[in-house]
């Protein structure tokens, strides 16, 4: 007779909320809420100067400080952090590449002033730095130096932290730029196989299978729920083999594929917000139903994200969603309900099959590190096909460009519906860098960036001297201008240098109507898009660009990175007739504010200007007090509008200078 005794019941997944703002303090306040509220993990978001090495009153710095995530300068920021939460008895993510071997120290020097066994300490660093270039944009080193810290982090922790995830394979950003399911899985497959590649040569043959089997992977889910399902089944086959085939890993269970997921904020609408809800639920069932492919550690996005910061009542809601599938449904008392289903073999076959053919072309070019461009320009691409689903209807998206019309939304009203950064923040984290520098020993501080220096340029593991700068005293600043220094900065392709696409319905009159701009205007009507700050997320930026360019504009992009300063001195040589600005960070009011002082002081006040970004009411108000000409937000999803609007902003910007 067969056995019908019911499994034991699966523990549930780690349960977190991504968060961190304004400064330390807090953001500590904000953990300690939510570890109370039942949540189980931690995961840090680092404000962009942190991500991207600068101290918090760095020139680049401005405007940017605690808007995306916490402040953390030095070993004094990451104690107020994680005050009063043992580190030993935590896992904790944090959401770090480029600067990921020093958030790595200035934790484990924290760990160890807490008394913490580091051996025991249990977590993970994101450390992925090729995913930024594709995608997020907060690298800093070219590719090769950039691998060569994420196997440092990696060798280090084989020795020192056995139980830390010392990579997060990092395909969440490259859905969020656009990418299909199979290229998902390719490129973050292609990461993952560089890292082992170079990291083989640094561990002793006898560890390498337990380096592997501590590779882990961050992953989005879509709305498609059937297909990102399989493509998590996918994942864990594709994995399998690779390990087993190309680096001889016979133990299953250094083989598993472990990851963890934040669902989709691509997909989140401003319009209809409360909609998000379901979206979300739905998206994380994709990561949990199947058993035999769950994620280890889920974190959801607020309903409210697309307007601006969730409050910590937004976040508890997203927990409780969690809370109530793990704890309240008996989806943990079965076996895996998908096995054995032909549909959903299909598909997986269909995804692996996909994924395979995008391998074996960036294998030829010799792996993901020297097929950054083709990646990119793939990505580019792939977005620009899925805004244009968008456009045309062919994609549904409820509230957006079907079932427009309905109720106003009561979670949106009021003052308090979204949280605002504390205007105050950045004064005061600046304020106890200040005391922070004077009150260090500066010869400690001489000695320790000289062994880092030395370190950094020769073939010696980076970590040990990344420690000793933490307890020395050094800012984030600091250490990243060593890494600097030794290993230079890069610029990663934009992706919009492709030939101009034909299959963009409308396209043909917005031709028409650039030609006759241009002649009215003399000569190619020119349009210059600038990101300026430290935002990463470029994906609007591309889009706006390759779409005017497909227009018939003569475009100029550099990418992500961008000072005032620049961006003036840009608009100027390239002769435009329209700046376009693309903030996602929070920064838009005090970044354009000073384009718009330099623009003036130089003689260009007459160009008009168009902005977008997650920008809440009252600050659109402001931006057009300051002079700017549209402002554009994620509701602003017809591009083929934007583009009119160039020509009509080019044409009158001419008629009256």
């Amino acid at each position: 007779m067969k056995d019908t005794a019911t499994p034991p019941r699966d523990r549930p997944w780690l349960i977190r909320t991504y968060a961190g703002h304004s400064t330390a303090a807090a953001s500590n306040a904000l953990y300690r809420g939510n570890l109370a509220k039942g949540q189980t993990g931690l995961s840090v978001a680092f404000d962009l100067p942190t991500q991207t090495g600068y101290d918090s009153d760095h020139v680049l710095a401005g405007g940017e400080v605690g808007k995306v995530g916490v402040p953390v300068c030095h070993l004094g920021d990451m104690r107020a952090l994680f005050a009063d939460i043992p580190l030993e008895q935590m896992n904790t993510s944090m959401t770090i590449n480029a600067t990921a071997p020093w958030l790595l120290a200035l934790y484990t020097a924290v760990a160890e002033e807490q008394g913490a066994d580091v051996s025991q300490l249990q977590g993970t660093v994101q450390n992925d730095i090729i995913k930024e270039y594709l995608s997020r944009g907060t690298y800093i080193c070219p590719p090769k130096p950039s691998l060569r810290m994420i196997t440092d982090v990696a060798a280090w922790t084989r020795s020192n932290m056995p139980k830390w995830n010392p990579m997060n394979i990092c395909s969440y950003h490259l859905q969020e730029a656009g990418a299909t399911p199979e290229q998902e899985l390719a490129f973050a497959l292609a990461t993952a196989t560089a890292v082992l590649d170079d990291l083989k040569d640094k561990v002793a043959p006898a560890d390498f299978p337990q380096m592997v089997g501590r590779i882990s992977f961050f992953v989005n889910a879509g709305i498609r729920f059937v297909t990102e399902m399989c493509k998590m089944r996918a994942f864990v086959d594709l994995w399998d083999e690779i390990c087993l085939t190309r680096y001889g890993v016979e133990d299953a269970k250094f083989r598993r594929f472990r990851y963890g997921v934040q669902v989709n904020s691509l997909g989140l609408t401003e319009q209809q917000p409360e909609n998000n809800v379901y979206r979300i639920l739905i998206e994380m069932l994709a990561v949990t139903l199947s058993k035999n492919a769950r994620a280890r550690a889920v974190q959801l996005p607020a309903w409210n994200e697309a307007l601006g910061l969730p409050r910590p009542w937004d976040q508890q809601w997203s927990m409780r969603m969690q809370q109530i599938l793990a704890y309240e449904t008996d989806l943990l008392e079965y076996d895996d309900l998908f096995d054995e289903n032909p549909a959903v073999d299909r598909k997986v076959a269909a995804l692996k099959d996909g994924a395979r053919a995008e391998l074996e072309q960036i294998d030829a070019m010799g792996g993901a590190v020297n097929a950054i461009e083709y990646m990119k320009s793939r990505l580019v691409e792939s977005n620009a096909a899925r805004i244009g689903g968008i456009e045309t209807g062919s994609t549904t998206v409820v509230g957006v460009n079907r079932w427009e019309q309905g109720e106003a939304s009561p979670l949106t009203a009021g003052e308090d519906s979204i949280m605002v950064a504390d205007a105050d923040a950045e004064r005061d984290q600046l304020e106890r860098l200040s005391a922070w520098r004077a009150a260090r020993d500066p010869q400690a501080v001489k000695a320790a960036l000289n062994d880092l220096r030395a370190a950094a340029n020769s073939s010696e593991n980076i970590m040990n001297s990344s420690i000793a700068c933490a307890k020395a005293g050094v800012t984030t600043g600091e250490w990243a201008s060593v890494i600097r220094g030794a290993f230079g900065e890069y610029r990663a392709p934009t992706g919009v240098s492709r030939n101009p696409s034909n299959h963009v319905e409308g396209l043909d009159d917005l031709r028409a109507d650039v030609e006759r701009a241009s002649e009215t205007l003399g000569r190619r009507l020119t349009f210059m898009m600038g990101k300026p700050g430290l935002d990463g997320h470029s994906n609007g930026a591309e889009q706006i660009t390759a779409r005017a360019r497909d227009c018939g504009m003569a475009i100029t992009y550099d990418g992500i990175r961008m000072t005032p300063e620049d961006i003036v001195a840009q608009a100027e040589t390239s002769g435009a007739h329209v700046i376009g600005l693309s903030i996602l960070s929070g920064s838009h009011v005090p970044l354009v504010t000073d384009v718009i002082r330099r623009l003036k002081a130089g003689g260009q006040s007459h160009l008009p200007i168009i902005v977008g970004g997650i920008i809440p009411d009252d600050d659109i108000e402001t931006l057009m007090e300051l002079g700017v000409a549209r402002v554009y937000t994620p509701k602003d999803f017809r591009l083929n509008v934007i583009m009119s609007d160039i020509v009509e902003l080019a044409v009158k910007s001419d008629a009256t200078e």
